[in-house]
């Protein structure tokens, strides 16, 4: 700092005092997050579930339970592990009049996507709108392909085949009639 000529003591000073809040800031918010997580690892530990171990199940999921909520047992069991899922989730084997509303590990079947055919050839339908580029005198057009695989697209009136027959009847549908 004091090899710079050009800087106001105020300002080397000033300076000095930023870097010294800012170490004090980083060193308070580091003891906070070991403070933290110290207390967190005293009241919790890590559940180390095996299978045939026996275990109490919450009766949220259940809906067959009879009687009013509010003296429902919130635990019934102790039931069997069959399978771990995880290191907190378990399948247990429910015995008795016990059923669950929804299975809790759904297995949703992937969806089948056709395969696009890139070989058909893209026949224009028809012209839609047309839109003027900003800052250029050239239009370009909104076009519909006959195959639904293809989605509409804007193409310049050079991409367009058969152009001139396609556009005349575009401007003739938007003619107003008298």
């Amino acid at each position: 700092m004091k090899d710079l000529i050009d800087i106001h003591p105020k300002a080397s000073s000033f300076k000095i005092i930023l870097d010294k809040v800012k170490h004090h800031a980083k060193q308070s918010m580091n003891d906070a997050f070991d403070y933290a997580k110290q207390k967190w690892d005293k009241s919790h530990k890590v559940p180390d579930f095996k299978v045939g171990d026996l275990v109490l199940v919450s009766t949220l999921s259940f809906n067959n339970i009879k009687g009013p909520k509010k003296l429902k047992d919130s635990y019934v069991g102790p039931f069997v592990i069959v399978a771990l899922h995880g290191t907190n989730a378990v399948q247990v084997e429910l015995g008795g009049e016990l059923r669950i509303n929804t299975p809790p590990f759904q297995n949703p079947t992937p969806l089948t996507v056709p395969p696009v055919e890139q070989n058909e050839d893209k026949k224009i339908k028809k012209v839609i709108k047309e839109r003027r580029l900003r800052g250029k005198n050239q239009r370009e057009y909104l076009v519909r392909y006959r195959n639904p695989v293809h989605e509409d697209e804007w193409l310049a009136e050079s991409e367009i085949p058969d152009s001139d027959k396609l556009l005349r009847r575009f401007r003739h549908e938007r003619r107003p009639q008298a």
